[in-house]
């Protein structure tokens, strides 16, 4: 193809994040300085035009591997701006409209944000437009707005390395395990999507090796994208051991690994709203989690980081009542572990109605049943953890709790030293944690008594109630555990929460998961 001669007139260092175009011979061109009074920034034009690809073209191997499944501002190309728009008139880069508009809706076209109240206009002295719009929603990525292309790679795909068995791990799966690994490896092979429905602790990142050694055998791309950073820390370690000859990015805010091109990705969803059709599997980790569910540009995220023929992956230990009668219903592909590895079954809530705790609190006391139960633990050297609706309940009992045992510890999601009283009470230096639901998820502790103090509230819902309650018997050396809602009311939460634990302890010893 017949190279366009194009004008630049950038400087050296400016930062380039907007501009305006014009099209001709229909080709897209960027202006920066020198601006045409018929050049328009690139959301006010229908179409974006993409040039055949130029089979005959030199490409740049670092721009393809910097750009492959990618979807970056101009900011973040450590590339001339010269060389990105050659590779995009021989056909090698795709641009597209940061934000389009329809009907006065603006649309984010990186993190689908519609929202009005996340949109603010500005007099943009790059596009020279007095009413400029960005995005508010995924600011934190970079600024997104109307005169900002998206830069994605569109030329060939990079070759992975020839492995047929990249996964080097000699443990063993539980029966139960064993059928969930069969049914990832099947949905992977088959690019279609799958709910592994998998009680606390039942081990679900073993269950995922076959199927991401499928995967990465047949050359394709891999992401496993969790809610929670902490999650990404410590399965980077874990996939870095089992596909030692395999580069493994793990990504999250500050990640080093951020411009990796790698056939297994770790990664933060909100590090998704970098990626555009670039994973053939995707596996979202606890998929009922906030923020995923509560987050549509996170759900887009995801969406837009897969491929159009991929396989969709989904894990958790509680489903939500919509996805759970889809399950039923078989609208939905699942596959249950009902049992945990160690084949014991799953401790059962007990409810203990305490009375109104909260008038007891404002006179600095704590319900009679509530005390016994941790003076008991206290009194027999077991951990323990005890869980609160909120911040202002919980330091209103830890002055209470330390009369009892002054090494008793709080923790919230705002506390600066969480890590470190976590790792304490891991230590056993800490006999008692008190929480918030921060940790209801993500943290084992060996042999611990779990108790709610105001079972009844309503952030305590059916899903946080299951992972609560799976923080008890997760080790083979301790699988079982006192777990007590204490309430001043029984809740549908509470009923449905115990009801779907007795479900999965019926159906594992119907199918033979438990031994014990």
């Amino acid at each position: 193809m017949r190279k366009q001669k194009v004008r630049f007139l950038i400087y050296p260092c400016i930062e380039v994040n907007t501009l305006r175009f014009t099209i001709k011979n229909n080709i897209l061109t960027p202006f920066l300085i020198e601006k045409p009074q018929e050049s328009r920034p690139i959301s006010s034009f229908e179409a974006i035009p993409q040039p055949p690809l130029n089979e005959t073209y030199s490409f740049n191997k670092k721009l393809q591997q910097f750009l492959h499944g990618k979807q970056l501002l101009l900011d973040d190309l450590p590339f001339p701006i010269e060389e990105i728009h050659e590779h995009y008139e021989n056909g090698y880069i795709l641009y597209r409209k940061g934000m389009t508009k329809e009907k006065n809706k603006s649309t984010c076209a990186r993190c689908g944000n519609e929202d009005r109240a996340l949109f603010v206009c500005f007099p943009c002295a790059r596009c020279d437009e007095e009413h400029c719009t960005y995005c508010r929603k995924c600011l934190m990525m970079g600024r997104v707005s109307a005169c900002t292309p998206l830069v994605s790679w569109s030329g060939p795909v990079q070759t992975q390395s020839d492995n047929q068995r990249p996964l080097k791990w000699n443990g063993t799966l539980s029966p139960g395990q064993q059928l969930a690994s069969d049914r990832v490896k099947q949905a992977v092979t088959d690019n279609t999507e799958l709910l592994v429905w998998a009680v606390c602790g039942a081990g679900k990142t073993e269950v995922l090796f076959e199927g991401i050694n499928t995967a990465l055998a047949a050359g394709k791309r891999v992401c496993i994208a969790t809610p929670r950073i902490d999650v990404v820390l410590e399965l980077g370690p874990r996939l870095k051991a089992v596909f030692p000859e395999i580069p493994v990015a793990v990504l999250f805010g500050g990640s080093e690994d951020r411009h990796l091109q790698a056939p297994l990705t770790i990664a933060t969803i909100h590090q998704l709203l970098r990626f555009y059709k670039a994973f053939d599997t995707v596996i979202l980790d606890e998929v009922d989690a906030f923020p995923y569910t509560a987050d549509d540009s996170l759900q887009y995220a995801v969406r837009q980081s897969r491929k159009p023929v991929s396989s969709m992956i989904y894990l958790t230990a509680t489903p939500n009542q919509k996805w759970q009668k889809d399950c039923h219903n078989g609208k939905r592909e699942y596959v249950t572990i009902p049992a945990r590895y160690h084949r014991h079954p799953l401790p059962v809530p007990a409810f203990k109605w305490c009375g109104n705790w909260e008038k007891a609190l404002k006179k600095d006391q704590l319900p009679s049943a509530v005390t016994q139960w941790i003076k008991k633990r206290l009194e027999t050297q077991k951990q323990c953890l005890l869980f609160f609706p909120n911040i202002d309940k919980m330091d209103k009992v830890l002055p209470i709790l330390r009369k009892l045992e002054p090494k008793i510890e709080s923790v919230h999601a705002e506390d600066p030293d969480r890590k470190s009283k976590v790792q304490k009470m891991r230590d056993k230096e800490v006999p008692m944690l008190i929480t918030t639901t921060i940790l209801e998820r993500g943290v084992t502790f060996p042999n611990v008594d779990v108790a709610i103090l105001g079972a009844e509230d309503r952030i305590f819902t059916e899903s946080a109630l299951v992972q609560i309650a799976g923080r008890v018997g997760r080790s083979a050396q301790f699988p079982s555990g006192n777990i007590t809602f204490f309430h001043y009311g029984k809740t549908e939460s509470m009923v449905k929460a115990r009801r779907q634990i007795l479900k999965m302890n019926e159906e594992a010893k119907k199918k033979g998961l438990i031994a014990y």
